[in-house]
């Protein structure tokens, strides 16, 4: 049996943990300590764990359980060792980039927010731009072989019209949040629909101002934008390690 690496805590305690299911296998779940921190790890089968949807579940729902009771760094899904003096040799390759990042992140969470703009709310803003109406009206009144350059044109309007958009939710609903965070970051979106996609770092004693928060923005914005409010999580945003074994 190998070790199953889910995360590492700042506490040097010998503990077990509520088991988990891998493969179909239950796991005990352990802590490895050294020094004054300790890895958290299941007792699994060593092979190559496949990333599906239980298997992701499954380590999620460790970290989370952890979570409850420590401070945690994740480790990235499916890293495994052969022995606990393997887990010894990870904890020691990455120790001093722990000794950093656990003061960061001390009593400390990550929750996501994304607004899509639903799209028929999306569709009636375009056909209220002015800019937008007028080149549509253009084109329309052309034919496809005069109307090329125009066509171009039409799509920078609409680049700006949705980058106005983005930029207004950064400034009616990024920063105002940030400003309750420790710490926030306005990630890439991914279609033109998303308006926002942020990740913040809390402050434990700061979780019920940040939902009051979203409720209110929530409140005004319900009829015409799908939030999908996550977490709490570990701090995945804000920490610049990806933690596996092996890393150095």
């Amino acid at each position: 049996m190998g070790y199953y690496l889910f995360a590492v805590i700042p506490d040097a305690v010998n503990k077990k943990f509520k088991d988990v299911e891998l493969d179909g296998e239950k796991c005990k779940v352990i802590t490895v300590p050294y020094k004054d921190m300790a890895a958290v790890a299941a007792k699994a089968p060593i092979k190559i764990y496949e990333p599906s949807r239980k298997n992701a579940k499954a380590h999620q729902d460790a970290v989370s359980n952890i979570m409850k009771e420590h401070t945690v760094i994740p480790v990235s899904f499916g890293n495994i060792v052969e022995s606990e003096k393997d887990v010894e040799i990870f904890m020691k390759q990455l120790y001093p980039n722990f000794k950093i990042i656990f003061p960061k992140i001390a009593n400390k969470f990550e929750v996501g927010l994304k607004l899509v703009g639903k799209k028929k709310w999306m569709q009636e803003q375009a056909q209220n731009n002015p800019k937008l109406k007028q080149m549509q009206q253009s084109i329309e009144d052309k034919s496809k072989a005069s109307s090329y350059y125009d066509r171009l044109a039409i799509g920078e309007a609409s680049k700006d019209f949705v980058g106005a958009i983005h930029l207004q939710f950064e400034k009616e609903v990024f920063q105002p949040l940030a400003k309750i965070a420790n710490a926030a970051k306005s990630n890439e979106v991914v279609n033109e629909r998303m308006l926002l996609n942020a990740a913040f770092l809390l402050e434990k004693d700061k979780e019920e101002e940040f939902d009051l928060k979203v409720n209110e923005i929530y409140e005004k914005w319900k009829d015409h934008i799908d939030f999908t409010y996550t977490g709490p999580w570990p701090a995945y945003n804000f920490i610049d390690l990806k933690v596996k074994a092996g890393a150095t």
